[in-house]
């Protein structure tokens, strides 16, 4: 790969772009940029590296939903970019952002991410798990199905949560017990509850 045959740490996908962390804390995207989703200041697709826009280090994690980037950075804080129809950005705005914009009230405290489609979620050093975005299959966790802009509590999730995974409708969070909590889309049986369901779940 053109510019990325060595000091690559880790990678985040989305539907048509892809991510970079690099060794030296740097986040590097390319692909499809309708939305902003590479970070780089434009809506100019790239075939090549763009550097995300202040994040040229810093940056701890990356995660990639479908028109949409978010950074954990070294200090806690998450950054995110690209389309924000839903309010999967964080910014308290449905707009889309060409660069990164801080998440309200998550500029510290944060020890991982995970997004998908059009929602994102965070796990807190405290073991909490809060969620913002697309909402519509109660993916937030929140007892809702109202999209938001801002980060909300899972609810029942104030302590034990390890680390969280977002499918496309549903989120899931490994507990630092070793057990697993799921909310959101059913239809598939993705919550693992036993049965599918059509209609929005949410764990309690």
């Amino acid at each position: 790969m053109s510019g990325l045959t060595s000091g690559v740490a880790t990678l985040a996908a989305g539907m048509y772009h892809t991510c970079a962390l690099t060794s030296d804390g740097g986040a590097k995207c390319w692909g499809r940029n309708w939305y902003g989703q590479l970070g780089d200041g434009t809506t100019t697709s790239r075939t090549t590296l763009a550097d995300v826009t202040g994040l040229t280090s810093g940056v701890a994690a990356l995660a990639a939903g479908e028109d949409h980037t978010c950074a954990l950075t070294t200090s806690g804080g998450v950054k995110c970019w690209g389309r924000n129809w839903a309010g999967q950005l964080g910014d308290g705005t449905t707009e889309n952002r060409l660069t990164p914009v801080d998440v309200s009230g998550l500029t510290s405290g944060v020890v991982a991410l995970t997004a998908d489609s059009s929602h994102t979620c965070a796990a807190t050093v405290s073991g909490g798990a809060k969620c913002w975005g697309a909402n519509n299959y109660g993916q937030l966790g929140d007892g809702t199905t109202s999209n938001r802009n801002v980060p909300v509590d899972v609810s029942g999730l104030a302590s034990g949560a390890a680390a969280l995974a977002a499918g496309w409708g549903h989120t899931c969070a490994v507990m630092a017990s070793g057990g697993a909590k799921c909310w959101g889309a059913n239809n598939y049986g993705q919550l693992a509850m036993g049965q599918p369901m059509i209609a929005a779940r949410r764990w309690t």
